[in-house]
Order: C-alpha cells, then structure tokens, then sequence
C-alpha cells in the first residue's frame, strides 16, 4: 500500500485537467498602409521603420544623447516602474509556491526533575520528539497553474509598462530640447532684432533734432524698438522654465541646460520610412502590455471556474518522540500519520457563478481595450505623419514668407531714405519680418516635434 500511494498520486496529477480557456489572441484589423504619406512614398518605405532604429541613432546630437542618458538612468518615472517590476517578480512567487507542497519541522525538548520527599524518592524525566509536516493543496483542476499564468501575465505586462515609460520619457526629453533650441533662436533674433532697431532710433533721433523728419518718424521707430524689446523678457521665461522642465526630466533640481547642435543644424531626413502596420502589434509597448493584461484576465476565468469543482488536500506527519532521551531514535519512538480530505462546494447563494462572470467581464473588458489600443496606435502614426509632411510644407512656405518679409523691409527703407514713403510703411514691414522669422524659428521647431512623435507613435526607443 505505501508503495502504491505515490503512484496514484503522480496518476492523479497527470490526468489533472486545466479549466478555463486558453488564450488565443485575438485578431485585428490591420491597414495596408498608413493613412499620411502618398501611396508611392508609402510603398518605398513599407520595407523599414523609423522604429527599428536606436533612439542615439535617430536623435544626433551629441548633448541631446547625454540628456537622454542621464534621463533614462536618473528619472523617477522610470525608477518607479523598474520597482513594480520587482513587485510583479515577488507576486509571481508567492503564487506559485502555491502549487507545490509545504513543509516544516519542529522540535520539543524538555528535562524535569522532581524533589525527594520522605514519601517518594526525587524523580528524573526527560522527553523528547521531533517532527516533520507537510500539506499539499492538489492543483487537479488547475487553479493555481491558472493563477500562476496570470501572474506571469501581469509582470510581462509590467515590464512592458516600463519600456512605455522609457519612450515616453525619451520623446519629452528630445521635444523639450527642440523646444528649447528654438526659444534660444527667436531670442537671438530678438536681441539682433532690438540691436539694429536701435542703431535706426539713434540715426532717427539725429535727423528729428536736425529738424530733417518729423518727431512722428520717432514714436514709430521707438515702436519698432519696443516690439523686440518686449520679447526678450518674456521668451528668457520661457527657457529658464524649459530648462527647468529638462531638468526635472533627468532627475535633477532645476537648473541650466547644456546646447549642443543650433535648431537649424538638427539632422532629420525629409521622408520617414513608416514601415509596415502589421508590425507595429509587435513593437508599440502599450500593445503588448495591453496584451498581457488580457492574457492575465483570460487566465483568472480558469481560477475562478475552479471553485465549482472539490478541493483535495493531502497532509502528513512523521517523527520521533519518546519519554527518554537515549531512546529517541529507537524503533519504538517512530511515529507517521498520512490523511486527505476533499471539499466540495454545495451552497454558495451564487457566489461562484458571479465570480466567474466577473472575470469574464474583466476579460471582455481587457479584450476591447487591447483593441482600442491598437486602433488608436494606427491613429497615432498617421496623425504624426501628417503633422510632419504638412509642418514641412508649412515651414517652407514660412521660408518663403520671411525672405518675402525681409526683402519688403529693405524696399521699404531705401524708399523712405530717398523720401518716397513715410516711416510707417517701415514700421509695417519692419513688423512684419520680425514675426515672419518667430514664426519661421518656430516652424522649424514644430517639424522637428513632428519627428518626434512619429518615432513615439512607432514604438521606437526602448530597443537597447
């Protein structure tokens, strides 16, 4: 009988069934191409991705990869989410040590002796008994296998989370430096702007006590003087909170930010291969923590189906124990119980059916959800595609328009030295051009976002 017992146990646990469904994953709507490039540009480019590429590979400048670097080490955002790693790695444990059998030990031994009485002589007595224990929770019907599985499911799902965080964070930290590269252009042109603006004051200021022009030549061209004036305090605002902004970025207390490379010189390709829709379900992290989710609520259905079904339970007992110490591990000392017991759940006014309800619609829930997500990814690179096509085409025509804008402006100072036009005629065009190259700096500036953010809505980054 002793021999037979751990056969028909490993029987027993061999024909054991899983309950629950086995995940299958779902299938999705993929577009051919994505929706933002021509048709032929979309065929040329199907072959590669922005996204396969390493994020030092696509961002250039060399500060840039430092800031990245110190971010990517030092964030809190990043270190947060390493740390629920190590949280979803301990869970996975304590489950599935609940698959297998605990045991423990334990020992009692004790000495008395009593005192010799003019009745009964003084008596001596020592005792002594070791023993070991252990229980086993008979997975049968699979519930902590399931359970197991989910929590495998929820740390895969977590490590993706933090690769989320990862291209996140590299995204911010480069659309903040590009950011702030162009706040440092437009106040460079300001201050050269306020610079010349002036010099053409104090020549102004001359002809009128000279009586050559008229004090209302002055006022325009002191209006001139404060237009760039005013946007030097406001636009240093705006840097040192950039650079605070960074800073908080890497981890550091506010403070000031290394330049490398100026807006202008910023190396970017004008197409972007896009690659293939269908590969994006393998790259995007959100997807793939999205799945992982739904794999983790697809096995909790198992688990709770379980509870339909009678629990076994196996426990044993073995040891020694004797009234003489000497004789602890004699023959007669050995002492061995072995028992089981099976629960089966008759009445549970519904319990167990809602809670399978429960994690059927927390499945469905994660299911449209893991879809959403991949829907709104294909929304995501067609958007930032057409945002960086369309900032191109938009920054050109701002080309056009400042140059435009400053050759006005010559025009119309040689018209007013040769006395054919009136200083307000300067003082338009003169207007004119200084927004033209703001706007000019800052479409410079939004073509690079653009980039960006293509290379977040591919997935790429967290390739190390």
């Amino acid at each position: 009988m002793k021999k037979l017992l751990p056969s028909l146990l490993v029987a027993l646990l061999a024909t054991g069934c899983t309950v629950g469904p086995d995940y299958k994953r779902p299938t999705a709507s993929v577009p051919t191409a994505y929706r933002g490039p021509a048709p032929e540009e979309a065929a040329k480019t199907d072959s590669a991705s922005l996204g396969e590429q390493k994020w030092w590979e696509v961002f250039r400048d060399e500060q840039l990869q430092s800031l990245i670097r110190t971010a990517l080490q030092q964030n809190y955002d990043v270190r947060i989410a390493a740390t629920r790693i190590l949280e979803a790695q301990a869970q996975l444990g304590i489950t599935r040590a609940d698959q297998f059998p605990s045991v423990s030990g334990g020992a009692d031994l004790s000495a008395q002796r009593t005192a010799k009485s003019s009745v009964f002589p003084a008596i001596q007595q020592s005792t002594g008994q070791l023993s070991l224990s252990a229980a086993w929770q008979l997975d049968f019907w699979g519930r902590y296998r399931r359970a197991t599985e989910a929590a495998r499911a929820s740390l895969l799902a977590t490590e993706w989370a933090r690769r989320a965080v990862e291209i996140s964070l590299i995204s911010n930290v480069a659309s903040a430096y590009f950011q702030l590269r162009a706040l440092d252009l437009q106040l460079e042109i300001s201050k050269n702007t306020l610079t010349a603006r002036r010099e053409s004051l104090r020549l102004l200021t001359m002809l009128s006590d000279h009586g050559n022009i008229s004090l209302l030549d002055v006022r325009q061209g002191e209006q001139l003087v404060y237009t760039a004036s005013e946007e030097i305090p406001d636009l240093e605002r705006r840097i040192q909170q950039q650079e605070n902004f960074i800073s908080i970025l890497m981890g550091n207390n506010p403070g000031p930010i290394a330049r490398g490379l100026p807006l202008v010189g910023q190396p970017h390709s004008p197409e972007i291969p896009a690659g293939l829709p269908s590969e994006l379900l393998e790259r995007r992290p959100d997807i793939r923590q999205s799945e992982q989710q739904l794999i983790a609520f697809n096995a909790e259905i198992g688990v709770a189906r379980s509870a339909y079904y009678p629990q076994i339970a196996l426990t044993a007992n073995g040891g020694f124990q004797s009234d003489a110490l000497t004789r602890l591990f004699g023959g007669p000392a050995g002492l061995w119980s072995f028992g089981g017991s099976l629960v089966q759940p008759i009445f549970t006014a519904g319990r167990i059916r809602s809670s399978v309800k429960l994690a059927e619609a927390n499945q469905q829930e994660a299911l449209l959800t893991y879809q959403r997500t991949i829907q709104q990814s294909f929304r995501d690179v067609s958007d930032a595609l057409i945002a960086y096509k369309k900032n191109q085409e938009f920054r050109q025509q701002q080309e056009l328009l400042a140059a435009s804008a400053q050759d006005a402006a010559r025009l119309s100072n040689d018209r007013y030295k040769g006395g054919v036009t009136s200083y307000l005629e300067v003082l338009t065009n003169e207007t004119n051009y200084f927004s033209a190259e703001l706007n000019l700096a800052q479409a410079q500036a939004n073509e690079l976002l653009a980039l960006v953010q293509i290379y977040l809505a591919l997935g790429g980054g967290w390739q190390q």
